[in-house]
């Protein structure tokens, strides 16, 4: 396995995949939150949640990407994270058309990363050399304090959240596999979400930004991103459930240059883009609800970051 970060947020694993920021990634999962599995519930329930996250990417030959303090080229990484994410939407009256709900996720990565590295030899000569790390362990808890759900229709809600991505992951500076990113990260985000009863259709957007706070070991600040994922699928009965099929994509894009004295690579802004087919089923076991989903997506029209695939499978029971 090679690679590198895997977080979940909300229903969503997060710490891994590597990207624009320093070491290549960011806290910002594509395909994390998504589709009607990602919603905030309208009713009170407690939801746990299994993520599953693989994700297989590379990097130019030609140019280089910060490290953990460290200039790599040639990368070749792959990451595999579990999460567990608990969700509580509390009896709490708001009306009719209001819902409010919490939630928490812990992940556990595993990660190998191989890179061309920087090195000097006992005589000061510089030179490159190949080199490899894997590590698996704690990633970075996600907490989500506020998530507001207001339905517009029977069939059309819209819900606001705030994600706080704590640096509880291991981190050390030199090393290429680092299951945690060692700063903040706070995102909000704002999803639209239409499921249409009687006709099975499903439009989803969830758009967001990421605001980092420096890495102290680093003195490297990374920069600001804009994110927006979204699913159009079509749900219908089968075997006592409820089968959809769609495809899902996203688009990614650093709106402001990383900075901070460690930072010497200059502004380094990234983007991607990915696109690939969804699958979900839901149905009634043992008297709970519970909805599973899987994806895959393909990076494209990547910048300045690790070009791959991202496999998801998503498990919700609700009870």
């Amino acid at each position: 396995m090679k690679l590198k970060h895997a977080a979940f947020s909300l229903l969503a694993l997060s710490t891994f995949a590597l990207r624009a920021e320093e070491g290549g990634s960011g806290h910002y999962l594509p395909g994390s939150m998504s589709s009607f599995m990602d919603s905030v519930p309208a009713g009170e329930t407690f939801i746990t949640r299994l993520n599953a996250l693989y994700y297989e990417g590379t990097f130019s030959k030609d140019l280089t990407i910060p490290f953990a303090g460290l200039r790599a080229g040639n990368v070749d990484a792959n990451s595999f994270a579990s999460g567990l994410t608990v969700l509580w939407r509390p009896p709490l009256d708001l009306g009719d058309k209001w819902s409010y709900a919490m939630s928490a996720t812990v992940p556990w990565v595993w990660m190998d990363v191989s890179a061309d590295v920087d090195a000097t030899l006992p005589r000061g000569i510089p030179v490159t050399v190949r080199r490899s790390d894997s590590v698996n362990g704690l990633g970075d808890i996600v907490l989500m304090p506020l998530m507001l759900n207001y339905k517009v229709t029977d069939d059309f809600s819209a819900n606001f959240r705030i994600g706080a991505y704590a640096p509880t992951g291991d981190y050390e500076v030199g090393r290429l596999a680092n299951p945690g990113k060692n700063y903040w990260t706070f995102e909000p985000t704002l999803a639209l979400m239409y499921l249409g009863k009687k006709n099975g259709i499903e439009a989803s957007l969830f758009t967001g930004m990421s605001f980092n706070t420096e890495n102290d070991d680093t003195n490297y600040k990374s920069g600001n991103q804009f994110h927006l994922d979204g699913t159009l699928a079509q749900h219908f009965p089968i075997a006592g459930g409820l089968a959809g099929v769609g495809v899902n994509g996203f688009w990614y894009e650093q709106v402001t240059g990383d900075s901070g004295s460690g930072a010497t690579f200059g502004g380094f802004e990234g983007r991607t883009a990915g696109l690939g087919p969804v699958l979900s089923y839901s149905t009634k076991i043992g008297g709970h609800d519970v909805i599973a989903e899987v994806k895959w997506l393909h990076e494209m029209e990547t910048r300045r970051r690790l070009e791959g695939d991202y496999i998801w499978l998503k498990v919700i029971v609700k009870f």
